[in-house]
């Protein structure tokens, strides 16, 4: 049988081809359960099933469930995992056998194996994708080293007030965890740059004490090693570990089967964390749900909070969803009733939260000439000259890079690239300034120009296109002919620049994209930082400016709003209480609303009310199919959808020929949705179509 015609065979008829044990003998069977089902690591969709094998005699104690394996599988010797062992195949015929195992180690749990099914089933996707994210490499040499033996003293009483207690129904919500019982809440935290971390670990303590494990996932690494620390002090050294793929491929492997093994019940990461394999799970949490960064980017793309919930369901684990800010899902959670909200009260919020001002479109300007080169309302210099008084200050700036983009000076038309695209830039891309999507190949000649944006590195730098990422030092506008340029919008490192000169006397740092500053002291400094970069100051900052709010509002993008409030409000919560904040927007926007007034619950409420007058997630679930224009509108074409299923577009994305088309169900028909575009999937993947359509279910982006 041949490759071709193994992809061309229905479902139930594909099955591994015999090898050449076969002609001379199949190796003796296990004398229990000799029949191996294993989920074999194949990127075609439409075999997204376990194949049975034979277990030899020889492998009759090492092939146990969870197992690394290798077969044989289409001619080719291929990775596996053995999900279980059975008595008799539904195969009529010989079944081969396995080649070999691995390693006796049993990495896939049959918790996780379950949940990898449901995540793939839930977003169109295969179980080797979703296996491929919970299970990482194997490190033989951490697997070979014997485990450490470990004799904790029981965990010491905690000597200070617990920081539930802040919250009305926070002391109950600790005490249902050490009960074993499995509450699920969402929770506005009070501001405070370390609270947060300090409190997720009390509640871990809460579940160890009852007995069972916990996985907490945060959004990056700078926020895992302040968890970590405060882990460490409430639980004890040594009872929990950090994960992260910036440990390295060994070490990684190291703690995670620490995990397995039993020897540590609490984890924290990111999100790769949400598959650790927790024996006798009890709590799973998460931090800053809004965050981009718990959306995985390899397929089939979930996100870590529908993961965690998916998992809390399956294994009657808790469930505790955080942040500053709230999400639209997860106000959905509770506004479905299952989650219940935990939130201080307004008098608690009032004596912890900054001052929030609004500068909004200041018609005062700078009243010296230094605020004035700083190109700030007087109002935030106000604000960080008396806050350099008595300590560092924040500014945000919500754009990296210097000056990422330029329009003529004298007609106001954006800058674009005049040269005829290449095969091969001639200098380097700017490391702060990402394509926006890719160019197509085309000839030198007239008529074929780039047209990307054009920005600038530095004060005294050319301008160069963000696209193609060549030097265009002889630039003339299009449509005036002028050669000067002026800023559309001012990045970090130019507000930076712009403040150092400001203030002269004052140290400027920054926090971004070319490094992430994860703490500052205490002492005089001025912290530049774009949205998620910024550090924690000893003390909190003594003041914040909140730059360019236009820029968060006015996105093109159907969480504008909310992220905006989720990244001030982020922010806004390093600063001392009763710090003063000045936002750069106008005050009657409900986002700036909500942060004068520290109330994300009222705004993740309208956000939420809106989206289900308009049809869009979290009211209703989504898919979204970007492709050839080609492919997608085939694809549209062939897929048997729900029947309330609606199809928006396709709308083009691109200048590359690139379309995506959404389609929109009831909450009740996500299961339906994505089985029908599974199956599609699979059709596609059996007659080898040469066009790619990527399917994203609930994706985060839809504009």
């Amino acid at each position: 049988m041949t490759d071709s015609d193994d992809a061309l065979l229905p479902l139930d008829a594909v099955r591994p081809p015999a090898s050449s044990k076969d002609t001379k003998g199949a190796p003796a069977p296990a004398p229990e359960r000799p029949v191996a089902r294993v989920v074999v690591d194949s990127p075609l969709p439409h075999l997204d099933r376990p194949f049975d094998y034979l277990v030899p005699d020889s492998m009759h104690e090492t092939a146990e469930p969870g197992v690394r394996v290798r077969v044989r599988f289409a001619g080719k010797l291929v990775d596996g995992f053995l999900l279980e062992r059975a008595d008799e195949s539904e195969h009529d015929g010989r079944l081969m056998p396995l080649e070999r195992v691995v390693s006796p180690e049993r990495v896939l749990t049959p918790e996780i194996a379950g949940l990898a099914r449901a995540v793939a089933d839930r977003y169109a996707g295969t179980l080797t994708d979703v296996l491929r994210l919970a299970v990482p490499p194997r490190h033989a040499k951490a697997e070979a080293e014997e485990p450490a033996k470990q004799d904790l003293p029981p965990a010491e009483p905690s000597q200070t007030e617990s920081a539930w207690n802040a919250y009305p129904t926070g002391p109950s919500f600790l005490g249902a965890l050490r009960d074993g019982r499995a509450p699920r809440a969402v929770w506005s935290a009070l501001p405070g740059a370390r609270g947060w971390a300090g409190a997720t670990a009390e509640a871990v303590r809460a579940t160890l004490d009852g007995g069972r494990g916990a996985v907490v996932v945060v959004p990056d690494g700078k926020d895992v090693a302040l968890a970590d620390g405060e882990f460490a002090r409430v639980l004890g050294p040594g009872r929990h570990v950090a994960l992260t793929a910036d440990l390295g491929p060994a070490e990684r492997y190291r703690r995670w089967l620490k995990v397995l093994r039993g020897q540590v019940r609490a984890v924290v990461g990111t999100r790769a964390a949400m598959f650790a394999p927790v024996a006798d799970l009890g709590l799973v949490a998460i931090w800053d749900d809004g965050d981009d960064l718990h959306a995985e980017r390899l397929a089939p793309y979930p996100h870590a909070r529908e993961v965690l919930g998916l998992r809390a369901h399956r294994s009657g684990a808790a469930m505790l969803i955080g942040g500053y800010a709230r999400t639209a899902e997860a106000t959905q959670l509770v506004a479905s009733g299952w989650a219940r909200p935990i939130v201080a009260a307004r008098t608690t919020i009032r004596g912890l939260g900054p001052r929030v001002r609004p500068a909004g479109e200041d018609a005062e300007l700078a009243k010296d000439q230094a605020a004035r080169q700083a190109r700030l309302p007087s109002l935030a210099w106000r604000a960080l000259r008396h806050g350099l008084e008595s300590g560092p200050v924040l500014v945000q700036v919500p754009r990296r890079g210097y000056l990422p983009a330029l329009a003529c000076r004298h007609c106001r038309t954006p800058a674009r690239c005049a040269l005829p695209p290449t095969r091969r830039a001639a200098s380097p891309p700017d490391p702060h300034a990402g394509a926006a999507f890719p160019i197509p190949e085309a000839p030198a000649g007239p008529g074929h120009l780039c047209h990307g944006p054009l920005a600038l590195r530095g004060g005294h730098a050319a301008p160069y296109c963000r696209w193609c990422g060549r030097v265009d030092a002889d630039w003339r506008c299009s449509s005036c002919g002028s050669p000067r340029l002026r800023a559309v919008v001012t990045g970090a490192r130019r507000t930076a620049e712009e403040l150092g000169r400001a203030f002269p006397s004052v140290q400027v740092r920054t926090s971004g994209r070319d490094g992430v500053l994860a703490t500052v002291p205490a002492a005089r400094a001025l912290v530049v930082a774009t949205p998620g970069a910024e550090p924690v100051a000893e003390g909190g900052y003594a003041a914040a400016v909140l730059l360019d709010g236009w820029a968060l509002l006015g996105r093109a993008d159907l969480r504008a709003s909310e992220e905006a409030v989720r990244r001030w409000m982020n922010a806004a919560a390093l600063l001392r209480p009763a710090a003063e904040l000045v936002v750069l927007g106008d005050a009657a926007l409900p986002a700036v609303q909500a942060l004068l007034r520290w109330d994300p619950v009222t705004h993740a409420e309208r956000e939420l009310g809106d989206r289900a007058e308009l049809g869009f997630p979290p009211a209703v679930r989504m898919a979204t199919l970007t492709g050839v224009a080609s492919a997608v509108r085939q694809m549209l074409d062939e897929v048997r959808l729900p029947p309330d299923a609606e199809v928006l577009g396709p709308v083009p994305v691109d200048e590359a020929g690139q379309e995506r088309a959404m389609i929109r169900v009831r909450r009740s028909g996500g299961a339906a949705l994505a089985a029908a575009l599974k199956g599609a999937i699979g059709v596609r993947a059996a007659r080898k179509t040469p066009d790619v359509v990527k399917v994203s279910v609930d994706p985060l982006d839809l504009i």
